[in-house]
């Protein structure tokens, strides 16, 4: 029970750093073209998001409990940007 605590916490955090990255990368980019529309990138982020879950959902099935990190990384990427591409179209 511990363990899956354990990585349900990395994976949301790595999930909210990942969407605030995006969040701040927007405002920047927002600043820097001061007034002008911002390129649509909630697609593309959504598109590489599935591609990232599935590498996530193909790590899970093959690779042992050594590589929990590296599963934590990839579910919580692929979280944090469907949520960010969300949160861009909503």
């Amino acid at each position: 029970m511990r363990a899956i605590v354990s990585r349900l916490i990395r994976v949301g955090g790595v999930a909210v750093l990942f969407a605030l990255l995006v969040r701040v990368s927007r405002l920047a980019t927002a600043a820097r073209a001061q007034g002008a529309p911002l390129p649509p990138i909630a697609g593309p982020l959504a598109a590489i998001s599935v591609i990232v879950l599935f590498a996530a959902l193909v790590a899970e099935k093959t690779r042992g409990p050594e590589a929990n990190l590296q599963k934590d990384v990839l579910w919580g990427i692929s979280l944090g940007g469907l949520g960010a591409a969300c949160a861009i179209l909503f």
